[in-house]
């Protein structure tokens, strides 16, 4: 089911300790880049949908994971959120924003539940998933030429950032934001942004839901 069912989080929760035991790191990727268009065309159900998924139920998750385990023998939590949370682009307004509450919510969290429990966030440019491949597809060489490193992310960059978050290697780390996007942040020097190839592709279909878009 959809992670915006309020039964999802208190199931998913269960599941873990069922077959694990124990629940020591959380990490909220689910994730739509729905609505798609310029936020004055965005209906509103579907600007819900977008905090449901993209903020609700993280909040939701963690707020499970504490009341059954984390709050007695602690953990970490990792939030995935988007380097396009610190700027606009096309079309994908309702992602961006939702994912900058997402961001304010990783610091709130970290503040409230520490010691306890860490919680940080990891911030990815544009990575080779499904739900991106609106944007890398059409025109990946010229993408990857604009980027410091020369090539778009990879779902395992962005997989070693959070079980680094995540793992004892970080244990004096909370409410930070782990920036995964190929230089992006840097990008002064170099001709062609990410969003730049979005903006010549509003005429394309509606984007995936599923993990984390640039």
């Amino acid at each position: 089911g959809s992670v915006a069912d309020p039964d999802h989080p208190r199931a998913v929760v269960d599941v873990a300790l069922r077959e694990f035991g124990r629940i020591d790191v959380l990490v909220n990727n689910a994730a739509t880049n729905l609505p798609y268009g310029p936020l004055m065309d965005v209906d509103p159900r579907a600007w819900r949908e977008a905090f449901a998924v993209n903020v609700e139920a993280p909040l939701r998750l963690v707020q499970c994971a504490w009341r059954a385990w984390m709050g007695e023998h602690g953990g970490t939590v990792v939030n995935v959120c988007t380097e396009g949370a610190a700027h606009v682009g096309p079309n994908i307004g309702a992602y961006g924003t939702s994912k900058a509450a997402l961001a304010h919510l990783t610091q709130q969290l970290a503040g409230e539940l520490a010691p306890k429990v860490r919680v940080n966030s990891v911030s990815p440019g544009l990575v080779r998933t499904e739900m991106a491949r609106f944007v890398w597809e059409p025109g990946e060489e010229e993408v990857a030429a604009g980027l410091p490193l020369g090539r778009i992310g990879e779902p395992d960059d962005i997989a070693r950032a959070v079980v680094w978050l995540a793992s004892d290697a970080a244990e004096w780390i909370t409410g930070a934001d782990l920036l995964v996007d190929g230089g992006t942040g840097v990008r002064g020097a170099h001709s062609i942004a990410p969003y730049a190839v979005g903006e010549r592709l509003r005429s394309q279909g509606p984007p995936r839901r599923g993990g984390a878009l640039p």
